[in-house]
């Protein structure tokens, strides 16, 4: 049982967490409203092929979920919502990060001339790095809940869960590193010694090795 003190200190820490939390979404939101233009020029008036529609489903299921943990982050949760809310906030985490994965999939594939093969192989390692990670992680939830009226709803973590959450994240790390790998596999293997053109007229080629590089960074 934490002491007044503890509990001042773990406001005054989740408080902080929050403000960070609304700034990274405050540039999303701004991000949102300043590519609106381009996005209704060339996507909402054009037909809709797969590549614009997951960039439609990953732009605008981040946006509402983001908003939503936002609100939740602001707003007191009660006692008997908060294994709701963490539930709801991991199955989000886990359907951004699969959609983030799709499309990276979707890019490396067409950057390898539509290679069969290789689209067999990245989603083989996809589905066991995603499996790996979803089972030690959701719903992973029940004993390490504390719900507050000073600090709301949070989570804590033992030493040993602690450890399964970080190898989460780091098998979904090995697996954006191995589609950033392939990126600059292709793209030195297309252009040999040429100079990348990352500002001024690029070419397709151009684009993809540097909003990739921009991601994994």
């Amino acid at each position: 049982m934490m002491d007044a003190t503890e509990i001042q200190q773990l406001a005054v820490a989740v408080r902080a967490h929050s403000c960070v939390i609304l700034v990274a979404n405050s540039i999303l939101m701004y991000d949102h409203m300043a590519t609106l233009t381009e996005e209704i020029n060339f996507i909402w008036r054009r037909p809709k092929a797969l590549s614009a529609m997951t960039f439609l489903v990953n732009r605008y299921f981040a946006l509402l979920g983001n908003v939503y943990g936002l609100f939740l982050a602001f707003m007191p949760t009660p006692d008997q919502s908060c294994a709701k809310y963490v539930l709801y906030r991991q199955l989000f985490i886990f359907f951004q990060q699969l959609i983030v994965c799709v499309i990276l999939i979707i890019r490396t594939y067409a950057l390898y001339n539509c290679s069969k093969r290789l689209l067999i192989w990245i989603t083989l390692i996809f589905i066991v790095f995603a499996g790996g990670s979803s089972v030690g992680t959701i719903g992973q939830y029940a004993g390490n809940l504390t719900a507050s009226p000073v600090v709301g709803c949070f989570e804590t973590y033992t030493v040993q869960e602690s450890v399964r959450y970080g190898i989460a994240w780091l098998a979904i790390l090995a697996f954006e590193l191995i589609i950033f790998v392939l990126t600059i596999r292709r793209t030195c293997k297309s252009r040999g010694l040429l100079p990348l053109r990352l500002v001024g007229r690029r070419n397709l080629l151009d684009v993809m090795f540097h909003d990739g590089a921009i991601y994994f960074g």
